[in-house]
C-alpha cells in the first residue's frame, strides 16, 4: 500500500509506542489517587502537559486541557466560550471552509438562539482582513478560524486576523489540528486565545488531543462534561496518562525533525504536482484547489479537481491499485457529495454546474514522514495509466458530469 492520506491520520511512531508502554503495563494508576502508583501517574501526566505547553508557546501550562482529540477540543473552545461569555453577547464568527468540528458546534449554537456569521473566502481559501473586520459586532464574543485547512491546505494569516479580533475585544480560537507538528505554532506569536490539536495528526495515538487556553485572556470556560472536575474543572473524567505521554513524545519528535521533514516533503509535493501537470490524466481541465504557491500550503498537501471524473470513482480505482488518497475530509469520506471546502472556493466565481463539478471531482493527496520519491513516481504512473485506460466517453467506467470550460 502506498499511503498518501496523512492528513486523515498518521501511523503511531515506534518511539511513541515505546514511551506509552510503561503507562499501560506498570505505572497504570489513576492520576487523581494519592498513593504512590497514582502519584507516579500524576507526575507523568503533568510532565506531558508541561512539554506540550512549551511546544505550542502556551506560557501557563495549567491552560492545557487534555481531550479526546480535535473535535472535542473545538467543541470545548466554542461552546465553552459561548457558555462563559453569553452575558456579553451571542454572536460568533467563523469561515465557510472550516472543518465540521467547528461548523457543527457553531450551527448547534445557532439553533439555540446564537447568531453565527460564516465568512466567505478568496479563491485560494483565505479569509480577507476586511471581511473579518466588517463581520465583528459589539456582541461578538468569539472568532474561530483554522490555521491550516484540512482539505485544500490553505495557511491562514492567523496572527493578523487574531490581532484584529483582539483590537475589538473578541476572543480568537484556531483549529491547528493540521499544522501542529508540521509548521511553527506558537500561541504567543499567533496571538490566539485558544488552540486545538490532535495527536494522531503528528504520529501520536488516536483518541488524544488538547485545547491550549490562554488563562490571562480566557480564564473561564464552561465544561462540556459534568463530573469530578478534572483538568481544572474544564474536562471531567479520568485522564488518559499513556495517551498524554505518547502525545507529548510524538510532538517532541515531530518538532525535532520538522525542518528536515518540511524540506523533503515540499520537494516531493512539488514533484507530485509537476508530474500531474505532465500526465494525460490531468489535461487542460485539472484545477489546483487552494494556494497556487505550494509553500503557502500545509506541508505535504495537494488537492486537485479532475472534472468530469467523480472523486469517489477515482478514489476506488486508486485503492484497487494499492494507493490510499482521500476525496476530502476523512470525517465526510462516506458521504457521496462534493467537498464543501472546494465549493466555497468557487461559488460566485464560476457557474453552478462548474462549481459542482469541481467539488465532486476533488482528490486530496497528503504526504508524510514515510513517503518516498519512489512512491510518488508510482502514483504518477498509476494516474497516467488510469487516464489512458479511461478517457472520458459515454461508456467511461468513471462517473461523469457535463461541465463548462475549465477555470
Amino acid at each position: 500500500m502506498i499511503y498518501l492520506d496523512y492528513a486523515a491520520t498518521t501511523p503511531t511512531h515506534p518511539e511513541v509506542v515505546e514511551a506509552m508502554a510503561p503507562y499501560l503495563t506498570q505505572i497504570w494508576g489513576n492520576p487523581s489517587s494519592l498513593h504512590q502508583v497514582g502519584l507516579a501517574a500524576h507526575a507523568a501526566l503533568e510532565s506531558a502537559r508541561q512539554s506540550l505547553a512549551g511546544q505550542v508557546g502556551l506560557l501557563d501550562e495549567s491552560g492545557l486541557v487534555f481531550t479526546s482529540g480535535g473535535t472535542e477540543s473545538n467543541n470545548l473552545a466554542i461552546k465553552g466560550v459561548a457558555g462563559a461569555l453569553q452575558h456579553k453577547g451571542r454572536h460568533l464568527v467563523t469561515a465557510a471552509t472550516e472543518h465540521a468540528a467547528v461548523l457543527e458546534p457553531m450551527r448547534a449554537l445557532a439553533k439555540a438562539g446564537w447568531t453565527v456569521t460564516e465568512l466567505p473566502v478568496t479563491v485560494d481559501g483565505r479569509v480577507e482582513l476586511a471581511t473579518l473586520r466588517a463581520a465583528l459586532r459589539p456582541d461578538t464574543v468569539l472568532v474561530s478560524l483554522m490555521h491550516g485547512n484540512n482539505e485544500v491546505g490553505t495557511l491562514q494569516d492567523i496572527a493578523t486576523l487574531a490581532a484584529t479580533a483582539r483590537a475589538a475585544g473578541v476572543l480568537f480560537h484556531t483549529d491547528a489540528v493540521q499544522t501542529v507538528g508540521k509548521h511553527a505554532v506558537d500561541m504567543a506569536e499567533l496571538g490566539v486565545d485558544l488552540l486545538s490539536a490532535s495527536a494522531h495528526k503528528f504520529y501520536g495515538p488516536k483518541g488524544m488531543g488538547f485545547l491550549a487556553v490562554n488563562m490571562q485572556t480566557c480564564p473561564d470556560l464552561v465544561s462540556l462534561l459534568d463530573g469530578g472536575g478534572h483538568e481544572g474543572g474544564r474536562r471531567s473524567g479520568t485522564q488518559n496518562v499513556a495517551g498524554a505521554v505518547g502525545m507529548a513524545k510524538a510532538l517532541a519528535l515531530a518538532e525535532a525533525d520538522r525542518a528536515s521533514t518540511t524540506t523533503r516533503l515540499q520537494a516531493l509535493q512539488a514533484r507530485l504536482w509537476d508530474g500531474l501537470v505532465e500526465s494525460r490524466q490531468t489535461g487542460a481541465d485539472m484545477v489546483l484547489n487552494g494556494p497556487a504557491i505550494l509553500t503557502d500550503r500545509v506541508v505535504g498537501n495537494l488537492n486537485v479537481s479532475l472534472p468530469p471524473y467523480q472523486s469517489e470513482a477515482l478514489l476506488l480505482k486508486l485503492d484497487m491499485a494499492g494507493i490510499a488518497v482521500s476525496a476530502g475530509s476523512a470525517c465526510h469520506s462516506s458521504q457521496l457529495h462534493g467537498s464543501h471546502v472546494v465549493r466555497a472556493l468557487y461559488e460566485g466565481r464560476q457557474p453552478d454546474a462548474r462549481v459542482s463539478a469541481l467539488a465532486s471531482s476533488a482528490l486530496r493527496f497528503s504526504l508524510g514522514r514515510l513517503t518516498t520519491a519512489d512512491e510518488i513516481e508510482a502514483v504518477l504512473a498509476q494516474m497516467d495509466r488510469l487516464s489512458r485506460l479511461s478517457q472520458p466517453s459515454q461508456s467511461n467506467q468513471f462517473s461523469q458530469c457535463q461541465v463548462p470550460a475549465s477555470v
